[in-house]
């Protein structure tokens, strides 16, 4: 059980060295290591964490230094993400950083992995005719060039997308933990109040569509900019399941079309998020009520 290893993570400090320096070291399981680091810095503070988190830091290190970044960038992205919500316990404010995160990640898997990126998208380009059809064949010489450049930075975008939702995530499951156990119900009621004021709803939105047409490279801002969105769209139908306003089963529902149907759940749900910016479908009351702060501390 996922508790019982929290439990484990916080009876000690060798215990919590052994979970966060051995899942970094173990492949694919990053995202436990900057979960268990994140639980312990959300607790402890950063100045009983640091003995703790350096163990991770090396193996992550050495992952890069073979030429896998994602380990290290998760995990210090993570444990950036915590010191902020360990500060501030603001959603708000850990989803807008999550951006400028992601702009970090642009960059360090663009110095990693730019020619494997440039090489997938010259293969793209290849099949782009056959994928597009008859619309290819209507655009202009000069729409197909700027087509093309276009690919390996959001390529680079979607990478460093899927980056930026392992590391929400992995905050997430510390944040989990510490609320399960210090104040049972204390995250649910913490995410359930996640929403946008509507002028940073818009400026996501903008960064999301003007992106691409500021330039090549801000390409990269339309996949960052919507997971903080589609975020608050989850976030949304979680506050009106618990307020009886929608019936459980939607929330198996949204979770199965998600993996289904990202394609068409995924861009839904950040347009519900920037109409609840507007509209406040959970009311201005939400969220007084219930547990309080998960780090069961407020």
């Amino acid at each position: 059980r996922m508790r019982a290893l929290a439990e484990f993570i916080m009876r000690g400090r060798m215990q919590a060295i052994f979970v966060v320096a051995g899942a970094a070291a173990l492949p694919m399981l990053f995202w436990l290591s900057a979960a268990a680091g994140s639980l312990v810095l959300l607790r402890r503070g950063l100045n009983d964490a640091l003995g703790v988190l350096v163990w991770a830091v090396l193996p992550a290190l050495a992952w890069w230094y073979f030429g896998d970044p994602r380990t290290l960038l998760v995990l210090l992205g993570s444990l950036g993400l915590a010191l902020l919500l360990r500060s501030q316990a603001s959603w708000v404010r850990v989803m807008l950083c999550s951006v400028g995160l992601g702009l970090l990640y642009v960059w360090a898997l663009g110095a990693v992995f730019g020619e494997p990126i440039a090489a997938l998208a010259s293969e793209l380009q290849k099949v782009l005719p056959d994928a597009l059809s008859g619309a290819y064949q209507q655009l202009s010489v000069e729409e197909r060039g700027r087509l093309e450049s276009l690919l390996a930075p959001v390529l680079t975008g979607l990478l460093a997308a899927l980056l930026q939702v392992v590391t929400l995530l992995s905050l997430m499951l510390g944040r989990y933990w510490q609320a399960a156990l210090y104040n049972p119900g204390g995250f649910g009621s913490e995410f359930r109040t996640l929403r946008f004021p509507p002028l940073l709803a818009v400026l996501l939105l903008v960064g999301m569509l003007l992106g691409p047409n500021l330039g090549a490279q801000l390409a990269v801002l339309t996949p960052l900019c919507s997971v903080p969105l589609v975020f608050a769209g989850i976030a949304l139908m979680h506050g009106l399941v618990a307020q009886g306003r929608l019936p459980r089963f939607w929330l198996v529902g949204l979770y199965v079309t998600l993996v289904l149907f990202m394609q068409l759940i995924y861009p839904l749900l950040a347009v519900l998020a920037i109409v609840d910016s507007l509209f406040d479908f959970r009311g201005r009351a939400a969220g007084k009520n219930g547990a309080g702060p998960a780090n069961g501390e407020g």
